[in-house]
Order: structure tokens, then C-alpha cells, then sequence
């Protein structure tokens, strides 16, 4: 229900810092997360028997195609570089998997504050500013939910020694999908 009404102008410049302040604070709040809290498989990022070890995500979005041109937020606040596996060490794949985690949680975060865009926007700007919330980090989202389980079964492999603990990532996704597929093997 709009309570706030300015001329156009001034409602798309709102809208701007708005959009700008939303998404700057809940990424600096996300990087606050205490690790402690993502480690535990907790309800939200657990995955799910229908998303196939995250595979539904390439078959029905491609997201192999697409996911290495997304922004990564994750260094501006001092947080994790997540654009590539840099080590197969067990401690470095578990904080992988923790920030995940976070980038997950964080991009469905930011989709909330979309509702209050109702409060400045007629109507149907509003919903338009829910359905740009939903398409800008719902990407983020998918790569999350497609990484996470493969970044387990590789993490699985590493622990059982099928891939050497330390081996450099020269080719992350290769590793990461074969250790999916021994995992698929195994059940």
C-alpha cells in the first residue's frame, strides 16, 4: 500500500539507493554470519532427493553455461573467493561448502526487502520490483543449490582418498563431476 508519493523522478532515484542500500547492508550482514552457524546441513541448503546431486539445475537452466560470468560478492566485504576451487585440501573444501551456504542464504535474503518497494511505487512497480528481485538473484541461488552437493561428493572423494588431498583445481569441474559420478555408483 503506497504512503509515500513523489513525482516520478524522485521515485526512481528512491528506488536506486534503495535497491543500493538493501543490497549492500545484507551482503555486509551475510559476511557476518558466524561460520559456526553454515556448517550445520541445516533445512534450507540441504539438497533435495528431486534436485539429483544439483543436476536438475544444468538440465533445466544450463547452469554450467552461465554460472562462471555471475558476479562474485563474496571478496568486497573481506569474505571468500568463490569464482574458483583454489585447493583440494579438506579444510578449504569445507569452507566452500560453508560459503555456499552463505551466498544462498543471502541471495534469498535480498529478495524480502522487495515488498517495501510497495510503499513509494504504484502497484504494479511494486510487483515489478518483486519479480526484478526474484530474477536478479534466483542465478545465485540456482548456482548455489547445482555447486553445494557436487562440492560434497568432491569433498567425499578427497576424505576417501579417490582424488589426492592438495591436488591443484586445474580443472574444478571435471573433479567435482567425477566425484558425483562415483557417488551415484555407489548407492
Amino acid at each position: 500500500m503506497r504512503v509515500i508519493f513523489l513525482p516520478t523522478f524522485w521515485t526512481i532515484v528512491l528506488d536506486c539507493i534503495m535497491w543500493t542500500v538493501f543490497y549492500f547492508s545484507i551482503a555486509f550482514l551475510c559476511t557476518r554470519i558466524p561460520i559456526g552457524y553454515l556448517a550445520k546441513d541445516r533445512w534450507l541448503f540441504r539438497t533435495r532427493p528431486w534436485e539429483q546431486q544439483g543436476e536438475i539445475y544444468h538440465r533445466l537452466f544450463g547452469v554450467r553455461y552461465w554460472k562462471k560470468k555471475l558476479p562474485s560478492g563474496g571478496k568486497i566485504f573481506g569474505g571468500f573467493d568463490m569464482r574458483s576451487i583454489a585447493s583440494y585440501e579438506v579444510p578449504y573444501l569445507e569452507r566452500w561448502i560453508i560459503e555456499t551456504r552463505r551466498s544462498e542464504l543471502c541471495h534469498w535474503i535480498l529478495i524480502l526487502p522487495s515488498v517495501l518497494f510497495f510503499l513509494w511505487n504504484p502497484p504494479e512497480v511494486g510487483w515489478g520490483m518483486i519479480v526484478y528481485a526474484i530474477l536478479f538473484n534466483l542465478p545465485m541461488i540456482i548456482t548455489q543449490r547445482h555447486n553445494r552437493p557436487r562440492l560434497q561428493a568432491l569433498l567425499e572423494s578427497v576424505r576417501s582418498g579417490a582424488i589426492p588431498a592438495g591436488q591443484p583445481a586445474k580443472a574444478p569441474a571435471d573433479a567435482a563431476e567425477t566425484a558425483v559420478q562415483a557417488g551415484r555408483r555407489s548407492q
